[in-house]
């Protein structure tokens, strides 16, 4: 399975060229995930934007991702999601624990407020 990782200095971008996010395709995700995260990055952003459909499996490897950033201190976000998967995220009653944004711009402009958010709560902490 193939996808792409576009590195930045705060955040990783991982975008799968798959059509269908299920058993098969998710192991892969999941491994890549655990790199990522283990390397050091607690923000990563799934990018959707070429997945047509989701399952279980794959919803999973989103939860596992969501953990893992948050144990790292930082953010999984679910960008580009088409209304399939995001019907999916909702009949699971998963919208208060998945952060979906409509692009990547979105996205990264969530992870740089939370970063922001982090310092300033660190600055004052320190003062």
């Amino acid at each position: 399975m193939k996808f792409t990782i576009d590195k930045h200095e705060k955040y990783v971008i991982i975008q799968p060229h798959v059509e269908v996010l299920d058993g098969d395709s998710a192991p892969k995700i999941k491994a890549e995930f655990l790199l990522r995260n283990s390397g050091g990055q607690r923000n990563i952003v799934f990018d959707l934007s070429q997945v047509k459909e989701a399952d279980s499996s794959g919803l999973r490897i989103g939860l596992l991702a969501h953990r893992l950033c948050k144990a790292a201190g930082g953010i999984f976000i679910l960008a580009c999601a088409n209304q399939q998967i995001k019907n999916l995220i909702a009949m699971c009653k998963l919208e208060g624990v998945l952060t979906v944004a409509p692009n990547t711009a979105d996205a990264e402009d969530l992870i740089f407020s939370k970063e922001l958010e982090k310092e300033l709560r660190g600055a004052v902490e320190e003062g």
